[in-house]
């Protein structure tokens, strides 16, 4: 089972279904019990950076999920801010992050005719870093991104997609068992169901 980590916060129910029309058994929990015995768990965020730290603060589950992730490498996907979350902070408030990962969150610069935030679809580039979870990902993927800030880590060989609006940034990061995705797979028609797919270990 998929524990989609619920603090009243991300695009829950969308992230479920497309997991479910893949056959991938999943629930929407903030329970201890059910993140405990999950096999794998996504991290959804959506909105403010504080917001959702705080949110997830108020769940008292980072304790758990520190144990499952970082103790006992629960696979773990993070996305959009829930992806920011893996870092040290963000330049849009005070939060700490989850200090997962070696990351800032940046804003994006002001530059002539750039719209911030970034949204719509874009395509990703693999790095020279491989894992899993890309492996299959085509050359022509692109996803859907809403964001105005995003993840610059501290390792370059922590980035595994790269995108490119006004500045290359980077799409998808991962270190050992922990992914996060910038963008918003579960609106990314099939290539973020190829993602999904690959996550929950059914490849198509």
């Amino acid at each position: 089972m998929i524990a989609i980590v619920d603090y009243e916060i991300g695009n829950l129910a969308a992230i479920a279904n497309m997991l479910k029309r893949l056959g991938v058994s999943c629930e929407i929990t903030a329970d201890p019990e059910k993140i405990m015995r999950a096999e794998k768990i996504i991290l959804p965020g959506n909105g403010a950076f504080d917001a959702c730290m705080q949110g997830l603060r108020a769940t008292g589950l980072i304790p758990l999920l520190n144990e499952r992730v970082l103790s006992e490498k629960t696979p773990l996907l993070g996305i959009c801010v829930g992806a920011q979350m893996l870092g040290h902070g963000s330049e849009e408030g005070n939060e700490v992050g989850l200090g997962w990962m070696d990351i800032q969150v940046k804003r994006f610069p002001n530059l002539p005719d750039l719209r911030v935030p970034h949204m719509g679809w874009c395509h990703v580039k693999k790095s020279a870093t491989h894992h899993p979870v890309f492996e299959t990902l085509s050359e022509d993927a692109r996803f859907y991104f809403v964001h105005s800030y995003y993840l610059a880590p501290a390792r370059p060989e922590d980035v595994l997609l790269t995108a490119t609006y006004g500045i290359e940034f980077a799409a998808a990061v991962g270190k050992n068992n922990i992914v996060g995705v910038q963008f918003h797979p579960e609106k990314s028609h099939r290539f973020g169901k190829q993602l999904l797919a690959q996550f929950a270990g059914r490849p198509l």
